[in-house]
């Protein structure tokens, strides 16, 4: 609800697809910049602490943001500010987060399912909060949506201090933070099965995935929505997320995780093709479902793939690097993507995102081809 309160309130302050993309570069940027800096801290620190810590951070953050709109101060420069430190503490809490997971979860053939799971209640929240936040939205206004949001915390954190996590076996990696970034880099270097991942999320976030910062745009001028039309957007890709996340649980062990990225990043090309080619709201709608669901296959299926094969002394700086290939290339991209629809339209822009994700699927194909046919002519 916070996520949508603010893209909306920004295109109100400037009616600018730029400043639109611009906000969301600035609240995303510590996560391309600190990320693997990152990774190497919470190789060698306890999760645990680190994730409850990070979200007394956010809540600080979204008080802040609820106090800043109750005073009438909201400007795009203090929206920014926030942004930038809602980013920073996220980048920690990400991290910890995913690295954490490990230590929750017994048996390590659960894991896939057990990320899929979160990634469903992640997404059920990321459907049903636009739902209910265009209607608060609309009706209240956006400092509701930010104030429910400070409350929410109080029930995570209380969760998060009932929690019993073991993490006394845990091998923490010694030296700098600076020689855990590099022995990471130097890990990625030796096992390209999992850089080629990161390489595809890392030109995914910047060409195809920031058309989630247009949704305001397309709500607004290719279909002359409000409020409540914007809120359908986003709860439509929160909904084909959250199947995404349901067909991820139900994957059986074995599943060519590599291959299900390829195809889920076909899709995606191919669905905002065909958005950018719509003119019927409802199935813009179908389409920006299908766009949301592939983007969860691909996405779940590269962040499963990196913590079921990553060695676990190297595994939250595996984990920063698909952070940093996700969220902290996606704020350039949403600049960048942004940039491109304010001067060649929006219509113009979905076209060659779609067209450059389909190249995306094809070129990994290629080197998974190239990749096979290495193997079995070293055999």
């Amino acid at each position: 609800m916070q996520r949508i309160a603010i893209s909306w309130l920004v295109y109100e302050l400037t009616s600018s697809v730029f400043w639109l993309g611009f906000v969301q570069f600035i609240s995303l940027l510590p996560s391309l910049v600190l990320s693997p800096f990152i990774g190497s801290f919470v190789d060698k620190h306890k999760k645990y602490k680190l994730v409850l810590l990070t979200q007394i951070g956010l809540m600080i953050q979204a008080g802040m943001l609820t106090l800043l709109v109750y005073l009438k101060l909201e400007t795009v420069l203090w929206l920014s500010v926030l942004g930038l430190i809602q980013g920073v503490i996220n980048s920690f809490d990400v991290l910890g987060r995913q690295s954490l997971m490990m230590y929750l979860v017994g048996d390590r053939k659960d894991l896939p399912n057990a990320i899929a799971l979160n990634s469903t209640i992640f997404n059920a929240a990321r459907m049903l909060g636009p739902a209910i936040g265009g209607i608060l939205l609309s009706t209240y206004g956006e400092l509701v949506c930010f104030a429910l949001n400070f409350i929410s915390f109080v029930p995570v954190i209380i969760t998060l201090l009932m929690m019993k996590v073991d993490e006394t076996k845990v091998q923490l990696s010694k030296g700098s933070n600076w020689e855990g970034l590099v022995e990471g880099f130097r890990y990625l270097k030796r096992s390209p099965h999992i850089s080629s991942l990161i390489i595809i999320m890392t030109f995914s976030s910047l060409i195809v995935i920031p058309y989630t910062s247009l949704l305001p745009a397309i709500a607004k001028e290719m279909f002359h929505g409000d409020e409540r039309i914007f809120s359908w957007f986003e709860s439509a890709a929160g909904l084909g997320a959250m199947i995404g996340a349901f067909n991820m649980a139900r994957l059986k062990s074995g599943t060519n995780l590599r291959y299900q990225v390829m195809g889920a990043a076909a899709l995606m090309g191919l669905a905002l093709l065909f958005l950018a080619h719509s003119t019927m709201l409802q199935m813009a709608l179908v389409y920006v479902m299908l766009v949301s669901f592939a983007m969860m296959m691909q996405n779940s299926s590269i962040n499963t793939y990196i913590q079921t094969h990553a060695i676990p002394i190297y595994r939250a700086r595996a984990i920063s690097y698909y952070v940093m290939a996700f969220q902290g290339i996606f704020p350039i991209g949403t600049l960048m993507i942004g940039s491109l629809a304010s001067y060649y339209g929006l219509r113009t822009t979905l076209y060659l995102m779609g067209g450059l994700g389909i190249v995306i699927a094809l070129l990994y194909y290629t080197y998974l081809r190239m990749h096979i046919h290495k193997r079995l002519f070293k055999l």
